[in-house]
C-alpha cells in the first residue's frame, strides 16, 4: 500500500518524504480546498522537482468550478506543467478534459468530495478516465471491499487520519453562512468547531464573536455539537490492506512540520510491519502518533458509525511544544538550527528523526550568528546548535509542554 501524505509547502514535502511518504498531495494557489495553507506558486516548483526524486506528486485540484474559475485554470496550465505532477486530485468533471488534453501522462484521480461511495459509481469514474477513486469518509470497510472487487481494477485510496468533516465530505455552507467563507471554494474557517451559547432560546451566539446572533429554537449553554473527532487507523492497518486498499492517505495540508514528520512516520512503520518487515520498537513509534496534537480519536465510519456520530467534546490533546528543525551540519557536530519557538538552553529536548523514536538532550549548547553561546533562541533569528548526543540534519526538535 502507498503512504501519502499532506504538504502545504515546500518544506513540509521535503519532511513528508523523509519519514517515510511514498508519495504527497499539494495544492496551487487558488485551485485547492485549503487555500489557507501555504501553497504553491511562482517559481517554487524548481525546488519541488529537486524534493520529488523518484517519490510520487499529487495535485490538488479539487475546488467546485465557477465560469471564472475555469478561465482561470486554463490560463494557468502553461504554469502548472512547470510541476512534476504524477496525478491531479478533482471533484469537477468540467476540469477533466482540460487536465486529459494538456497532462496526458498524468493520472487522474478523484476527490473525497465528490462523494463516491458506491461500486456502480466508482465503475463509471474509472470508465471516465480515473484510475484511482479517494473515496467518501462515509465509507465502511465492508463497503470499500465490494467496490474494490467490483472494481480491481481501480486504484482505491482512503484517509486514514486526521480531522473529519461533520458534513458530507465537505459540502457544508455554515461557513459561507456566517463569516462569507465557502468551504467548497477552499476557505473553510472550520466553523463546526466553535464553541456556541444559546441567547433566550431564540438566538446562537460563538464564544469569540460576541453580540453577534444567529437564529436558534431551543437548548442552552455552549455546545460543540458540529466539531467531528479526529480519525485514527494506526491499529487497523491490516484490515485496510485485506480490504484491498491502494493507498493510505494522511489529512493536514495545514498541519505542521512535526505533525507531517510524526504521523508519516508512525503510518510507515505501521505499514511496514504489515508487511512482514521488522520494526524495532514499534509500539513506541505507534504511541508517538498519540504524542502529536489532536482531538479526540475515531475509526469514522470504516468498522460502524455510532462512535463518529457522536461529537467530541475534548479540545485539542498536545504532549509536546515543536521547537524546531536540525539544518544542515556546518562543522564537526555542529549543526544550523531553524527555530519555530522560543528555546531556552535550560530545558530539555528531544531530537526526533524518522529511524529513531528520540534522543533526550540537557547538555546541548546554541550559538548566535556571530558564533557567540547563548541561553536563548528565538523564532526566525540564525542559529547553530552543538548536541550531546547524535543527530542529522532533518531531525525534529520538541520538548514536553510543561
Amino acid at each position: 500500500m502507498e503512504l501519502l501524505a499532506p504538504a502545504g509547502n515546500a518544506e513540509k514535502l521535503k519532511y513528508a518524504y523523509l519519514y517515510g511518504a511514498d508519495a504527497a498531495y499539494i495544492g496551487i494557489k487558488n485551485f485547492s480546498l485549503r487555500r489557507k495553507a501555504d501553497n504553491f506558486n511562482e517559481d517554487e516548483y524548481k525546488i519541488i522537482r529537486e524534493i520529488k526524486k523518484d517519490k510520487k506528486l499529487y495535485c490538488a485540484l479539487n475546488i467546485y468550478f465557477h465560469n471564472g474559475d475555469l478561465s482561470l485554470l486554463e490560463e494557468n496550465l502553461d504554469y502548472i506543467a512547470n510541476y512534476p505532477f504524477d496525478a491531479f486530485i478533482v471533484s469537477d468533471l468540467g476540469v477533466v478534459d482540460l487536465l486529459a488534453k494538456r497532462f496526458p501522462d498524468a493520472e487522474l484521480h478523484l476527490s473525497t468530495q465528490a462523494n463516491c461511495i458506491n461500486k456502480y459509481s466508482a465503475r463509471k469514474y474509472q470508465e471516465m478516465g480515473f484510475k484511482r477513486v479517494i473515496l467518501g469518509r462515509e465509507t465502511s470497510l465492508d463497503d470499500i471491499k465490494a467496490i474494490k472487487d467490483y472494481n480491481p481494477g481501480l486504484e482505491i485510496e482512503t484517509f486514514v487520519h486526521g480531522a473529519m468533516c461533520i458534513a458530507y465530505s465537505g459540502r457544508c455552507f455554515l461557513s459561507k453562512y456566517m463569516i462569507n467563507r465557502s468551504a467548497n471554494e477552499g476557505f473553510c474557517a472550520h466553523t463546526c468547531r466553535w464553541k456556541y451559547k444559546i441567547h433566550d432560546q431564540l438566538y446562537l451566539e460563538e464564544e469569540m464573536r460576541p453580540g453577534e446572533y444567529y437564529p436558534i429554537f431551543e437548548g442552552d449553554g455552549f455546545t460543540e455539537i458540529m466539531s467531528s473527532k479526529d480519525l485514527c487507523l494506526i491499529d487497523h492497518i491490516k484490515e485496510l490492506k485485506d480490504a484491498g486498499i491502494d493507498s493510505l492517505k494522511i489529512e493536514g495540508r495545514m498541519k505542521s512540520i512535526y505533525y507531517t514528520s510524526v504521523i508519516t512516520r508512525a503510518y510507515r512503520k505501521a505499514i511496514d510491519q504489515v508487511n512482514g518487515i521488522e520494526v524495532k520498537d514499534f509500539d513506541q513509534y505507534r504511541e508517538d502518533l498519540f504524542n502529536v496534537s489532536h482531538r479526540e480519536f475515531t475509526t469514522g465510519f470504516f468498522f460502524d458509525d455510532q462512535d463518529v456520530q457522536i461529537p467530541t467534546t475534548i479540545e485539542y490533546s498536545r504532549k509536546y511544544t515543536f521547537i524546531g528543525i536540525v539544518g544542515e551540519k556546518v562543522a564537526e557536530n555542529r549543526y544550523e538550527l531553524e527555530l519555530k519557538n522560543t528555546l531556552h538552553t535550560d530545558q530539555e529536548i528531544e531530537f526526533v528523526g524518522p529511524d529513531i523514536l528520540f534522543h533526550k538532550d540537557t547538555n546541548y549548547k546554541i550559538f548566535d550568528k556571530n558564533n557567540v553561546a547563548c541561553t536563548k533562541g528565538d523564532h526566525s533569528k540564525y542559529y547553530t546548535i552543538e548536541a550531546s548526543c547524535p543527530i542529522k540534519p532533518g531531525y525534529i526538535i520538541r520538548r514536553k509542554v510543561d
